[in-house]
């Protein structure tokens, strides 16, 4: 007789079987499957655990996505109150104001104004709720400031609000390198080739064609990682044990420091490579989460 599933994995209706890095899951996790979060036929209660895959089109109704997580409860990992804080890049602000070292974001409220950086450098537009670089670019001085402005206008058109960071010089050269966790362990990194081409619009797929490689993160780097994790764990003293995964992305500044770039806790892409001790790390962090029957 066959057991029936009892992990979801959260995906969306683009990637009905799941993004193609996450491929050996579902053999690597007993009584697993893909399942569309926003498919109204499904029954959630029949899933001990849902893990949060690849629910990349929520950008734009966050509130159906977290009325939809808070139903789901603690059997969703990571947690909804996780996801409510972490889908909102506001979040920075939080992190920079707690004395980590992390790239400067100013954020622009709809019906706000939106005014180009003085100093003529470089600097990122993109929505504070966003995945994938989407409505995402780069721009440079007063010169490209109606362009930049049109996408302000865009964001806020959607009721989002906008943020703006300056552009980290050293990504063109170096790339950013993503941390991965799985059970609060450090498991590997990886790097991530430069997204942003300047004057390019937005991309208009799922996600941006991404560059990924091995790394070997620097302890700098992972001490870093380290202590953002260690904000988030203090800031959710209610979470019973360590988050399931999260990854922290990092750039370097112009003495080569560190700096957060984004800290992902809802639906990243884990970058496992096909590597195998990878895939059953994550499966096992999992399947301890699985209630005994």
């Amino acid at each position: 007789m066959s057991v029936p599933p009892r992990v979801a994995l959260a995906t969306c209706s683009h990637f009905p079987q799941g993004d193609p890095d996450d491929a050996p899951l579902p053999a690597a996790i007993e009584g697993s499957e893909y399942v569309i979060w926003d498919d109204p036929s499904v029954d959630w209660n029949r899933y001990d655990v849902v893990v949060l895959r690849s629910t990349w089109d929520y950008q734009h109704r966050r509130g159906e996505f977290l009325e939809w997580a808070n139903a789901i409860g603690d059997r969703l990992l990571n947690p909804p109150e996780i996801v409510a804080w972490n889908t909102d890049k506001a979040y920075l602000k939080e992190l920079e104001d707690a004395g980590l070292p992390v790239v400067h974001t100013e954020l622009i409220a709809p019906g706000a104004p939106f005014t180009a950086p003085a100093d003529g450098a470089e600097y990122v537009v993109k929505p504070t709720v966003s995945a994938g670089s989407r409505d995402t670019a780069r721009f440079h001085g007063a010169d490209d400031a109606p362009r930049a402005a049109a996408l302000v206008e865009a964001i806020h058109a959607g009721g989002r609000t906008a943020m703006v960071q300056p552009y980290v010089a050293s990504v063109d050269e170096r790339g950013e390198t993503a941390l991965l966790y799985f059970d609060g362990a450090f498991s590997h990194a990886i790097h991530k080739g430069p997204l942003l081409t300047p004057g390019a619009d937005p991309t208009a797929e799922v996600f941006a064609a991404e560059t990924i490689l091995p790394r070997e993160a620097t302890a700098a780097e992972r001490e870093l990682g380290a202590r953002a994790l260690a904000h988030v764990a203090a800031r959710f003293p209610e979470l019973d044990g360590p988050l399931l995964y999260a990854r922290v992305d990092v750039v370097e500044d112009e003495d080569g420091a560190p700096l957060i770039l984004e800290l992902e806790l809802t639906e990243p892409s884990l970058f496992f490579m096909d590597d195998p001790g990878r895939v059953s790390d994550f499966a096992a962090a999992i399947g301890r989460r699985v209630p005994v029957r």
